[in-house]
Parts: structure tokens; sequence; C-alpha cells
């Protein structure tokens, strides 16, 4: 079956175990690791403050007062001063996409890019780190180049940036030996470097190869972009765990110690060769794609397989677009285009039109719900504009009604951007389900939200009017970003954006739509309590209490405390991740 694809190698099944059975805190182990001297904020309504944390092995055996702690130590435990730093749960992001942000890390990165300068030095400096004869594809070039980066879409801030049509003479001297087929943001233009056409054999003799004089100036079409694709041989193994290091570094270096990825199958064997190394510096939770369910049973996976490193965890579902490419479904026109946006096809392969209640196929949406909550599985539906939100909705409806009760249903809505309103709030706080949202979006799209859909813009990213309605809010990044936008994996700087809705430069003044502000522990408690909630992990994550996992973010300031402008700046200091410290900052 072409499906099978997506589910990941049986030979998992020899990878995962059950998770410890017996808590240290009743073994009285040896205290390996204590942090004292500090700010705790345990997510723990028993006990919300504290002042050390002792650990033995990957688990959490004390909380408490410095004068409680200190004694656990002995001549081989690792004792940390933390000079009044600020510490809490590890970060959970809530939706990443790893193996592209590891491509954007190691390869190459054009988002912010739309001039010649910006183009060559991205490109050479994408060739000296990837192995030699390596591949740097896509770049999506000029995602920035309408509004610039920061503007708030009030402000005039478009950047006025001419057409940017670049040529391989660009390029091609700062990337002989690595072939470069490279796109725009919405890939209306494609561009090949030398070694990539000689690579492909491209010549003028090829339909949709230009030429100038005889010779490829290395702009390509669509068509003849999808020949030269064809001649890239598969990504190495050792590629693959390069990309994956710079993307595991990337999260150490912000705190984040789990994240829900949308996993594509090719995936699952890197996360298990990081796990065999001891080089895994996160936890994951794998997102299959919600076509897959029935087979997922068929092979023995249910909801939460695996162990505390590497889970099955939910299932992704699709109904609209996206904002940035206006396809986002909305119930009236986009003000810039004249229509409503697009359906999104269930199965993942493209978008639709249609009109009837369970999207294309005819039902599709609907059968998909029930069959995998049937199987014990929660979608977790991507939904954006208002009126696919509604529709998602009365799916959710309907299925819980007609399956009757589930204590482990946690059903989500992803991105949840665009609301009709309160009513909308308050239906899917009844219908118990999660609003998985990530807030640097709102700090980002609204330099064009406005311009597309007008007044519509006061119901984005409402996450008072969701929190106050009761429901769970739950957040993370959609790093590295889509085709139109480049997302920050930095959980402050998800914070700043909830809590102030403001650029980083600070506009507009007093937050877009500032009655949708949310305080900061709110916030944190939605990247952490929250997360560990719709992860089925909240008896061992998401914490600090003893029997926990020694999942630990230590800040240089205290979030919760200081100017909510100031977010954006505050650094992580330590990392921890099962009691390893596996990020230190760097001294400056």
């Amino acid at each position: 079956m072409a499906r099978s694809r997506w589910i990941a190698p049986l030979s998992l099944l020899t990878l995962v175990t059950a998770a410890l059975a017996t808590p240290i805190a009743a073994q009285t182990p040896r205290t390996d690791l204590i942090l004292h001297g500090g700010r705790v904020w345990t997510g723990d309504p028993a006990r919300p403050w504290a002042e050390a944390v002792a650990v033995s092995g990957d688990r959490i055996v004390a909380v408490g007062s410095d004068a409680d702690v200190l004694p656990l130590a002995d001549e081989r435990t690792r004792s940390v001063d933390l000079d009044g730093a600020f510490v809490s749960p590890g970060f959970i992001d809530n939706h990443t996409h790893f193996n592209r942000a590891g491509e954007l890390l190691l390869g190459v990165n054009l988002l912010e890019v739309s001039d010649a300068a910006g183009l060559r030095r991205a490109v050479r400096e994408t060739a000296e780190r990837l192995p030699v004869g390596a591949w740097m594809t896509g770049g999506m070039w000029g995602a920035y180049a309408q509004w610039a980066q920061g503007s708030t879409g009030r402000d005039g801030g478009s950047n006025g940036a001419a057409a940017f049509r670049p040529d391989r003479s660009l390029i091609d001297d700062v990337s002989p030996d690595s072939p470069a087929l490279l796109w725009n943001w919405d890939r209306s233009q494609y561009l090949a470097n030398a070694a990539a056409l000689t690579a492909a054999g491209a010549t003028c003799a090829w339909v949709g190869v230009e030429c100038e004089n005889g010779r490829p100036t290395g702009r390509v079409d669509e068509e003849a972009a999808g020949r030269i694709r064809s001649a890239i041989p598969e990504k190495t193994m050792t590629q693959k765990l390069a990309e994956a290091r710079a993307a595991l570094a990337d999260l150490s270096r912000h705190g984040v110690t789990t994240f829900f990825d949308i996993t594509p199958p090719d995936q699952v064997a890197v996360y298990q060769a990081l796990r065999e190394s001891g080089e895994l510096t996160a936890r994951v939770n794998m997102r299959m794609v919600l076509d897959t369910w029935d087979e997922m049973r068929d092979a023995g996976i249910t909801e939460g397989f695996g162990d505390d490193w590497i889970r099955y965890q939910g299932l992704k579902g699709f109904v609209d677009g996206i904002m940035g490419g206006s396809s986002a479904r909305f119930y009236e026109p986009y003000l810039t285009t004249g229509v409503r946006g697009s359906w999104r096809d269930a199965r993942n392969t493209g978008y639709v039109t249609d009109d009837g209640s369970g999207f294309m196929p005819e039902g599709n949406m609907r059968s998909l719900v029930f069959g995998a909550d049937s199987a014990g599985f929660n979608p977790r539906v991507h939904a954006i504009g208002d009126e696919a939100i509604d529709r998602i909705l009365d799916i959710f409806e309907e299925v819980q009604e007609t399956n009757g009760p589930r204590d482990d249903r946690r059903f989500a809505i992803i991105h949840n951007q665009v609301i009709s309103g309160p009513e909308t709030a308050r239906r899917t706080a009844e219908l118990g389900i999660v609003a998985e949202m990530q807030p640097y979006h709102t700090i980002d799209d609204m330099r064009w939200m406005e311009e597309r859909i007008g007044g519509r813009a006061r119901w984005a990213y409402a996450f008072r009017t969701l929190q106050d309605a009761g429901v769970l809010l739950s957040f993370g990044s959609d790093w590295p970003g889509t085709n139109a936008a480049w997302y920050t994996v930095n959980p402050l700087q998800g914070m700043y954006a909830a809590v102030t809705r403001e650029t980083l430069e600070g506009t507009p003044a007093g937050g877009w739509f500032p009655e949708e502000k949310i305080d900061a522990e709110s916030a944190l408690r939605a990247y952490t309590v929250n997360n560990a909630w719709v992860g089925m992990a909240e008896d061992r994550l998401g914490k600090i209490r003893p029997g926990f996992l020694a999942d630990l973010a230590v800040l240089d300031e205290n979030p919760l405390e200081i100017d909510p402008r100031r977010l954006k700046d505050v650094s992580v200091k330590m990392t921890v991740v099962g009691g390893r410290i596996v990020y230190i900052r760097p001294r400056t």
C-alpha cells in the first residue's frame, strides 16, 4: 500500500520499552545533581515555588528550600549555585517540523533574502558547511520582500523591494562543489547553479530552461526544476544526522526539552540512531498523518506507544490552507483575492473547493476522525480560517456524541488562528477541544493580516477570549516556519508575542488587538504544564516535582516579574534533560 510509507518501521518495536515502573523518589538513591540558590517555578499548585532541586538519575527526587535539599549532596554530587536564576520545567513545543528545521539550519535559508548580496552570502555560507557534493535545495527567498520583517502592516512597512530575479552568475563561483536548486517563497521562480545543471544534464535543449547566447542562465520553470530534482540522490544518513544535531542544538539553547514533531517516515530512523548513540537531547512526540490511523492500529501501534524519549502522540489532519498563501478557508472572501480560501484534501494531497460537510473526497475528514477516535487515537487537526475552525468543531462534536465518552480523548485544533468570535471560543471549551497555537505567528502575520481579511483580524490569535472561555491553551512554534515566514523555536519570544502582541521592534505600541493579551504565567503554563497534559505525560513531565523526569530550563531573568517587553531578551543559561546538562550558555 502506498500509504504504508507513513508508518515507522516495525523495528522500532525493539526500541521502545515501558516507562520506568518505580518512582526514584521511593528508592532513596544517590543524588547526582543539585541546583540551588534559585527562584524555582514548579508549575505544581501544591508547591508553586522553591529554591532548590535535587536529581538522581533522570528523575527529580527533592524540591524545596536550600536547607531542605543541600544536605542530600555527597562527594559525588554535582552542585550548581544558580545565583538567583529562574528555573522552569523544560519547555515543551507543541508543533515542529524538525527535519525541515535541520535542513534550514545546516542547509540554505533564504526566507529573509531578497537581493543579490544576501543570496550570494547565504549560498556561500551554506556551501562552506555542507559536505562536498551535498545538494542545497529550497531556500524560499523573498518571504519578507513585500512587507519587512517586524512590520505591523499598519505602519506602511512595505519593503518597497524591487522584484528580485537572480541568475546563476550570482552563485556559481561560491558553490562550485555544491549543486543548488533554489526557489522563491511562492515557487514562482526556480534557480539552478552550474553544478546542478551539470549533474542533471540540463541544457538549452530542455523545455523550461532559460538561455542567453546559448548558455543557461540558471532560471528554470517548474517542469524543468522537477527534472533537475529527479537527479538529486537520496540524502545520506550522515547528512540527516548532521541536520538533526544542528536542530537539537537549537532546541537545547532555547530550553526546549520535549517537542511534538510532524514526522515523515524516514525521520524515525534518525531519532532511533540518535537515541542509540546518546545524542538525543530532547524528547520527541512523533505525530503521523491522520489517514494512517488504520495502518497504525493494524501494526499494533497505539496512542502513546513508545517510551519517555520517542513516542507516537496524536495524528495530524488538515482542513484548510494557510494565511501566508491566502488559502485558509473563511466564510467571506479575502479582500485581496476575492476568494474564500480552500479546503485541504484530508489525505494531504492538495487543495479542493468542496463545500460539503466532510471535505474532499466527500465525507473523508468525518470518516477519518471517526475511525481514529474509535481506535483510541487523538486527531489534531490544522484549521486556520473561521469557517474551517467551525467545520472541524462540527465533526469533533458529532464524533464525541456518537462514540461516547473516552477518558483519554484530547482532540485539538492546530493553529486555530482566526475564530468567528466568542461563541466559537465557548463552543471549543464546551467540547473540551485544545487550542494548539503558536503565538509567534501573531507578531509575524500582523504585517499583512488586516490587508487580507480586514476586521476579521480582531479575532486572530484570540488567546484571552479562548482562555476566558475555558479553553486549554497549548503553545509551540511551528519551527522553522512556512514558505512565507521564519518562526523561531525560542519559547521566550513566543511568550513575548502572547503577552505583548507587539513585534520584536515594539510596534504597535500597546499591542495588536491588545484585548487578546494574556499574562506571562498563563503563557509559561501553556509551554509546560498544559503541553504535558496534551501529550498524556502529565504524570511525569511539565512540572518540577519529586518523581517527575528531570527536565529543566534555567533562565537569566524571572519572566513572571520583569517588564513583559523584556521577555524577548530573556535567555537560557542552562538546559537539563533527564538529569543531564545538555546546554550551558557560553561565557561572553
